[in-house]
């Protein structure tokens, strides 16, 4: 760039632009933008630009503050309207007078009018963000009528980079021939020649004053505004770019506020004094010009010696708390610190860097609430539990700026692939959608559980197929995280007091969101209702994906069972119910499931059964291993077996008891194998003292393999089970199986042919089955063969390729009408 360059920013807000777009803005009751045009000017004349305008909407009363000054014309950006809609446009005009403002003014209400003054009038004039949906309204045929009616289009700094990419190639692809087509479409002739021809601006449509500059046009041989815009229209100008992303808008948002509220409660006063409100102004104001005073610096050094203390009460508001964790976190970490004493950041990473500290003062923050709430849920203390969810409301607040960012950009993002499809492909393409990519959200990945087992499964599987898979999950511990699979460190970990060996894991909110966002996933897709599900339901909302769940867990029962309270039961519930009302389809394992779901009132519409296979070449009969009879003295004997958690709500009971009755009437030897662990187990253990029964422990792999190939007879007494994957494994190692007539397990069998069914917590009738089979040995030999065979029409893979298929068939279902039907 050589020395006769001009360069502008020729899209900047100032204070004059008073009405917020943004909802948190206008919760707050902050204007657009709390930026001095006279700062605006310094800024700009520092960071290079050697003219400068002010675009607040509809007026010029911004530059008419610095139009004194050297270098300035007078600019603003025009909010306009298609007449027949509402739909809602904005323009830049640049270098007019006031007379020309009033006259803008009066034609603004219609866009043909307004284009049709501004070019009679010669003015300059530019569509700002052309692929930004001011009000919602903007269609694929309002863009072919901007494309007729403007010659200049703005690459915009506020959007992402994507999005103005996808302006330069719908520009670049424009013809003669299209441009015929459009006139002819729309019955609208443009205004100036070689229509096909577009000229591009750049601006940083800066309102916080955290980025003028960041974008902006410039002109060689230009020493005039009139020089300047004259090389735009003949289509010399050049744009530099520097986009925004979700973090960068969000940036934005906090400094309005921030600049908004320190003005009002005129906090300069204790700036010098308080070490966080000297971070603060760091990072969420422009910064660069003046020095901290001599006080300032010696208030700074005192202020560090001292850390911050609590006096172990919980704070009675969110922002005590967030006041005592964000100075805790500056004074324990070194970077900031030096923030706070003067240290400028860079503006590269600025935004990240902001990022990073409102995620550690969240997480800290939500710990320390959800304890405090989930101690009161056990304690049953009602007040303080609303009390909890009242702050957790201002922590939302707190993270609004966020979530407004990143749905903003994942709106842009599902905009500019409609507008790919309509311009790029053709609007008859027919079905261009994505690939299905899909984030998996769960908490029992690294559980022992059947649930775990099919999910990793499922990656093995969608990895040998070339399925967008990815398993979201959140545990403290350091487990091995292989490829398909994305691990989150949890911010806290809470123990619940009736289930000590189940946990509930706080997961890091915001790094999901960045991190789902950046993936660009199609779906989501939750498999639990519990802290990460709920994470998985906000970002799919935020980010304006379909969700789906798994309701794979009878939670309310096994509330029940835990503790023995029908209003527990009932609390979980509603909020279970709750919770995948929320869900665009659900799907179940069973259609005992499903049934039940529809009689407490969920729509049947959105109700799918969920295929689930088996690994028929890993559980076969061939898996049988006489060392391992040996080793558990499992031989001259016919063994019956259980596998899964070692837990009340398993049954278990209900086991014992029947094999105490089947050891002193049945003559043949017979001993009991439990496979697996959980909190029942020392109990059951003491129970079944002086028995002929096997307690295993966890077994996994060959191990498992081989010992469901080495017993007789599968038991599986529960009735909570909505599913019951260990029913599938007995089967497809030969084994005859045992159920109840209660939860998901019957429906994956065939009752006296793959096995029998008996009465829910009915020990006659588990012990008349058990016994019919101990009783006939060629009646468990056919029982097991026909199980096999039965598995082997459920095997994994085909499973896997029917449910990878209701994905793509679901986001039909839930972008359709019937999908606001239900």
């Amino acid at each position: 760039m050589n020395e006769n360059m001009s360069k502008v920013d020729l899209h900047v807000h100032s204070r004059f632009s008073r009405r917020p777009s943004q909802w948190v803005l206008q919760k707050l009751g902050c204007p657009e933008s709390f930026s001095e045009p006279r700062r605006v000017y310094d800024i700009a004349k520092r960071r290079g630009m050697t003219m400068v305008t002010v675009t607040d909407h509809n007026t010029v009363a911004g530059c008419l503050e610095i139009a004194h000054l050297p270098d300035v014309f007078i600019s603003e950006e025009v909010t306009a309207y298609f007449p027949d809609d509402g739909c809602k446009v904005h323009v830049l005009v640049h270098n007019i007078n006031e007379a020309q403002h009033r006259d803008i003014h009066k034609a603004r209400e219609n866009i043909f009018d307004l284009v049709c003054y501004l070019n009679h009038e010669r003015i300059h004039h530019t569509l700002a963000h052309p692929l930004f949906p001011v009000n919602d309204r903007l269609s694929m045929e309002h863009i072919e009528l901007l494309l007729l009616l403007f010659k200049n289009f703005e690459v915009n700094g506020a959007r992402g980079a994507r999005q103005n990419d996808a302006l330069r190639a719908v520009l670049a692809s424009l013809t003669p021939t299209f441009l015929d087509v459009l006139k002819e479409k729309h019955g609208c002739l443009p205004l100036f020649s070689n229509p096909w021809i577009k000229n591009l601006t750049g601006g940083s449509d800066d309102h916080s004053s955290l980025t003028i500059a960041h974008t902006y046009t410039w002109v060689e041989n230009a020493n005039s505004p009139e020089a300047f815009l004259r090389g735009i229209c003949e289509g010399v100008a050049s744009v530099v770019e520097r986009a925004s992303t979700p973090l960068t808008l969000a940036h934005h948002i906090y400094g309005i506020a921030y600049q908004f509220y320190r003005s009002k409660l005129s906090l300069e006063r204790y700036a010098g004094r308080d070490i966080l409100l000297k971070f603060l102004d760091r990072f969420l104001q422009t910064h660069g010009e003046e020095e901290d005073g001599l006080m300032s610096r010696i208030h700074f050094f005192w202020d560090r010696r001292r850390r911050p203390k609590t006096t172990g009460e919980f704070p009675r508001n969110i922002q005590d708390l967030l006041r005592y964790e964000t100075r805790l976190l500056i004074h324990d970490d070194p970077e900031l610190m030096r923030i706070a004493g003067g240290r400028k950041p860079e503006l590269e990473d600025l935004e990240e860097k902001w990022f990073d500290f409102v995620n550690q003062v969240s997480n800290k923050v939500l710990q320390q609430f959800a304890n405090h709430l989930f101690d009161h849920l056990s304690g049953a203390n009602v007040f303080n539990i609303f009390q909890s969810i009242g702050a957790a409301g201002g922590l939302y607040a707190l993270l609004a700026p966020y979530f407004v960012s990143f749905s903003i950009f994942s709106s842009d993002r599902q905009f500019r692939q409609e507008v790919f499809r309509w311009f790029l492909r053709g609007d008859r393409a027919g079905d261009d959608r994505k690939p299905v990519k899909m984030a998996h959200f769960t908490d029992t990945y690294y559980e022992v559980n059947g649930v775990a087992t099919t999910l990793r499964q499922q990656i093995k599987v969608a990895l040998k197929t070339g399925k967008n898979l990815t398993l979201i999950t959140c545990d403290a511990e350091n487990h091995y995280v292989g490829e398909g699979v994305e691990n989150f460190k949890p911010v806290g970990v809470y123990e619940l007091p009736e289930y000590p060996e189940q946990k509930l894991n706080y997961p890091p909110f915001l790094e999901m969101l960045k991190y789902c966002y950046e993936c660009d996933f199609t779906h989501i897709h939750s498999a639990t209702p519990g802290p990460i599900g709920i994470a998985a339901l906000a970002i799919a909302r935020i980010l304006r994906l379909p969700i789906y769940g798994t309701y794979h867990t009878s939670l309310p029962q096994y509330a029940q069972v835990l503790t023995n309270d029908s209003a527990v039961e009932e609390l979980v519930w509603k909020y279970t119910l709750w919770y995948y009302e929320q869900m665009d389809l659900i799907f179940v394992p069973s259609q005992s499931t499903r049934d039940e779901l529809v009689q407490k009132g969920v729509s049947p519409y959105k109700i799918r059964l969920f295929p689930r296979g088996i690994d028929v070449a890993r559980f076969h009969p061939s898996k049988r291993n006489e060392d391992l009879s040996l080793k558990y003295n499992l031989d001259d004997c016919v063994k019956l077996l259980y596998v899964g958690r070692i837990s009340r709500e398993k049954n278990l009971h209900l086991l014992e008891k029947t094999f105490k009755q089947l050891v002193r009437g049945v003559t043949a030897d017979v001993r009991l194998v439990i496979v697996g662990d959980g909190p029942y187990l020392k109990e059951m253990k003491e129970n079944m003292k002086g028995l002929p029964c096997t307690f295993t422990g966890y077994l996994d792999g060959e191990d498992l393999a081989a010992i469901y190939a080495t017993c007789d007879i599968f038991v599986f007494p529960s009735t909570t089970d909505t599913f019951g994957n260990v029913v599938l494994e007995a089967q497809a190692s030969g084994l005859p199986v045992v159920v109840s007539d209660a939860g998901g397990p019957q429906e994956n069998m065939i009752h006296r042919v793959t096995g029998l069914i008996t009465r829910a917590d009915d020990m006659d009738s588990l012990l008349q089955a058990v016994t019919a089979l101990l009783s006939d040995s060629e009646l468990c030999v056919r029982m097991g063969r026909a199980a096999r065979m039965y598995a082997e029409e459920r095997s994994f893979e085909k499973a896997f390729d029917e449910t990878w298929q209701m994905y793509d068939e679901g986001r039909c279902f839930s972008e359709g009408p019937l999908a606001n039907a239900v």
